[in-house]
């Protein structure tokens, strides 16, 4: 059977002032009337039922993600007790997955996309269930075409197209890491690479494999965690165990290695919503080349990026490519060209510990 996978732990750092520590990105409205995991798991429709979806998240985030998913089975909202990044996630949740199915495959997405074109995305995930029921040490990803030669996403180099595939599927030659400028150039204008959207599929049986054999030590903890699956001793054995974990990347701990990864050129529309400027991608700019949400005034201002909370009203005079964001208890003014810098703001408050803005 199918089952869905949501990777929900992230703090969203890009986005400050909005997205806080208990708060973060995936429990914000930024493109619609539903926060971003909220519209990840409408867009999975009745592909598969609520008692076959999880989602793993922050421990500190669980009642959150319950409250805003309320059809979610409570058990179905598993929180890690610490951050180690997606290799763990991926594992534990794949632990859980076979506990129940050990034939199971699993579609493992983060919470932060917007793929507004839910019949597109529901059967290219279909095409790659067949291409993984066909041969099921395959592992399956989605390559999105790139538009422009972006520096902030890994890419997959593609080889020989897959027969018999309902979508454009190819062999996977290549991971590539993040390209400096003219790497990047050089990928788009080749023709043969696509952004790596972090979008996979596989068999449960088959990823807890590979961890087995790539990294044995973290496997080990996983395996003691899916031992306790189902016992009173679970919490105690997730807390255990999963702190011990030495995290990295699904990306470095299988799939830069792993032998029979296939790509399915995505058919659907994709954003990741990384930083701040994501917004003028998500929201029609006005006249001015401005993108609001919320209430502003402006006059002389051009190409900025307005974000102000219901009730506040952002005025801004002679400006041009700046962004602006309105919280109860922050501000933030920035070029919309040092958005990267906004998560250094996340580390200096850090490091002068005011808590209540993080």
């Amino acid at each position: 059977m199918l089952h869905a996978v949501v990777m929900a732990g992230g703090s969203g750092t890009r986005f400050w002032p909005a997205s806080r520590k208990l708060v973060p990105k995936q429990l914000l409205n930024l493109s619609g009337d539903r926060s971003m995991l909220q519209a990840t798991m409408d867009r999975m429709g009745e592909l598969v039922p609520a008692e076959r979806q999880l989602i793993i998240t922050n421990k500190i985030l669980s009642d959150a993600v319950r409250l805003q998913l309320p059809d979610l089975p409570e058990q179905n909202v598993v929180g890690e007790p610490c951050k180690r990044d997606t290799a763990p996630c991926v594992g534990l949740a794949a632990a859980m997955v076979a506990k129940v199915d050990p034939q199971g495959t699993m579609v493992v997405m983060p919470s932060d996309h917007v793929i507004k074109d839910h019949e597109k995305f529901q059967q290219a995930i279909t095409a790659g269930s067949e291409l993984i029921d066909q041969d099921p040490s395959r592992i399956v990803t989605f390559g999105i075409p790139p538009t422009y030669p972006a520096e902030s996403f890994g890419y997959i180099q593609r080889a020989g197209q897959i027969d018999g595939a309902r979508v454009a599927a190819f062999q996977v030659e290549k991971f590539r890491e993040k390209p400096d400028r003219v790497t990047a150039e050089e990928y788009v204008a080749a023709g043969t690479y696509y952004w790596n959207s972090g979008i996979f599929l596989w068999r449960a049986s088959t990823i807890l494999e590979a961890l087995k054999k790539n990294v044995p030590e973290m496997h080990s903890h996983i395996q003691n965690i899916a031992d306790a699956i189902g016992t009173d001793r679970f919490n105690e054995v997730l807390e255990t165990e999963f702190t011990a974990i030495n995290g990295t990347s699904i990306d470095y701990a299988v799939m830069e290695n792993y032998p029979n990864v296939v790509t399915i050129e995505a058919p659907f529309p994709w954003d990741d919503v990384g930083s701040w400027q994501a917004l003028s991608r998500l929201h029609q700019p006005d006249d001015h080349g401005n993108t609001v949400v919320g209430s502003h005034l402006g006059i002389d201002t051009q190409g900025a990026i307005i974000h102000a909370q219901p009730g506040h009203t952002i005025v801004t005079i002679d400006i041009e490519d700046l962004i602006v964001v309105q919280t109860s208890d922050a501000t933030l003014v920035a070029p919309k060209h040092a958005e990267e810098r906004v998560r250094e703001v996340v580390k200096e408050l850090e490091a002068r510990r005011q808590v209540d803005l993080l």
